[in-house]
């Protein structure tokens, strides 16, 4: 099977978060120091690791500290006493003696960068010399990185790019100071590695620079895509912490594993599936029976990232909930719920549930301070596992059902997991025809299992 990898970035990137990973995974920080030693910059910096806490959660921090100036930290924002130039960062990168993957990314990273800070400074890429790119740990962070992915034997794609994917980017907020000024966050050199592959992006309410331009360059230039993690077996996990206080860990997690192949179907069952093929020669496969579902293991649910807002309320009139329900359907929540709960001086009240995704957060929120009478409201950010779903249409003798189908994907073949006619469809038809609407649902089940039969 080949090895790929995948990036999640719950709380953005950057280049020390990246070697974290690497040496979390067990690339040892002694083979690093070796290889970027053939850089000729050890007399400037001081590579090393420790296992450090964030929220609870224990990841690797690796440091690169520079010995001429004790009090600089690991920033891209910090001033830069020695600026390279793009050709002289190449020249170094090719007389290293690297493995050869690891010089090719090497420089292709960096040219990636180079390329967003020229365009962003009006500049050709070989004139860029700004801190981004001519720092010392950006370039062993940068190198770094390349050389872990080489020596963890990810397979390469036919650009001979490694086969890593990456999720969504949190854009961050606020202000930070660099070279050149105060700048917005995201800053610009990110904004156009992003623009230029065409980046997802989401707003986690984290208002704090998040994604660096080392971490952007690295994770642009060597993903293959972006998004949901490709369908893998997962072997091992490295979780490589950052330096910032958040509200989630700031922590990179690195997923290592192997791509999920497909395989053959003979006879009418294997492991417990019966299939069928379909006259566009798709194969499809019936749900299966809890029997066979215990015995599945390469079930592949695709994760997001979810936000939840919650909210307790004691002295708001129960028929404002209704409302309050509707108001936040419409600004994009994907589900709301109440539960409820005893509150202070033996108040009855009521927790109320927001799951939106990140996008839609403010709006939600905006719902909730604007058509309730709460004070606050906390923010949650986490992952779910949801399953690959579409809408079908169904006829029956009574009208036309949106039936929804719900399946995991394991290469080509589809493993149906839910199938469930709307309710509202079935309600409109029982009402219509003085049906029950149990037998409504039941019709639109059987003439979908017809359909596809």
């Amino acid at each position: 099977m080949s090895k790929l990898a995948y990036l999640q970035c719950p709380t953005g990137i950057s280049g020390d978060m990246c070697l974290g990973t690497l040496v979390s995974l067990g690339v040892p920080l002694e083979f690093l120091i070796e290889k970027l030693n053939g850089l000729g910059i050890a007399h400037e910096y001081k590579l090393w690791a420790e296992l450090v806490l964030h929220n609870g959660q224990q990841a690797t921090k690796v440091h690169v500290d520079l010995l001429n100036n004790s009090d600089r930290q690991h920033s891209h924002q910090h001033h830069h006493p020695h600026h390279r130039h793009l050709g002289e960062i190449e020249e170094m990168i090719l007389k290293a003696g690297l493995p050869e993957r690891a010089q090719t990314w090497s420089l292709a990273v960096f040219r990636q960068l180079a390329i967003a800070e020229g365009a962003v400074h009006g500049i050709a890429p070989e004139k860029v010399h700004f801190h981004e790119v001519g720092a010392v740990d950006a370039i062993v962070d940068i190198v770094g990185t390349c050389l872990g992915l080489d020596w963890l034997g990810i397979d390469t794609n036919e650009q001979g790019l490694p086969s890593l994917y990456c999720s969504a980017f949190p854009t961050g907020g606020g202000t930070v100071r660099a070279a050149h000024g105060q700048m917005p966050v995201p800053v610009p050199a990110v904004l156009k590695l992003w623009e230029m592959r065409g980046c997802p992006v989401y707003s986690n309410g984290i208002e704090r620079e998040l994604v660096t331009p080392t971490g952007a360059a690295i994770a642009t230039t060597l993903a293959q895509n972006f998004g949901s993690p490709p369908p893998m077996m997962i072997k091992k996990v490295g979780l490589g912490a950052g330096s910032l206080n958040l509200p989630i860990p700031n922590i990179l997690r690195l997923w290592l594993g192997e791509a999920v192949r497909h395989e053959h179907v003979t006879g009418n069952r294997k492991r417990g599936i019966e299939s069928r093929v379909r006259g566009n020669d798709q194969i499809d496969t019936l749900p299966l029976s809890p029997t066979d579902r215990s015995h599945t293991t390469n079930i592949n649910p695709t994760l997001e990232t979810i936000s939840v807002l919650e909210t307790q309320i004691d002295d708001l009139s129960p028929q404002a909930i209704g409302y309050v329900f509707e108001a936040l359907f419409t600004a994009g929540a994907v589900d709301v719920f109440t539960q409820s709960i005893g509150m202070k001086k033996s108040r009855p009240g009521i927790l109320l549930t927001v799951i939106c995704h990140p996008e839609n957060l403010s709006n939600c929120e905006a719902v909730l301070f604007r058509e309730t009478t709460t004070l606050g409201i906390r923010r949650l950010t986490q992952q779910r596992a949801i399953l690959e779903r579409e809408i079908q249409l169904v006829e029956t003798e009574y009208g036309v059902v949106r039936v929804k189908v719900a399946w995991t994907q394991q290469a080509e073949q589809r493993i149906l997991n839910n199938i469930q006619p709307e309710y509202e469809d079935c309600a409109e038809l029982a009402r219509k025809h003085q049906i029950s609407w149990r037998e409504i649902q039941r019709i639109a089940l059987q003439n979908w299992y017809l359909q596809k039969s």
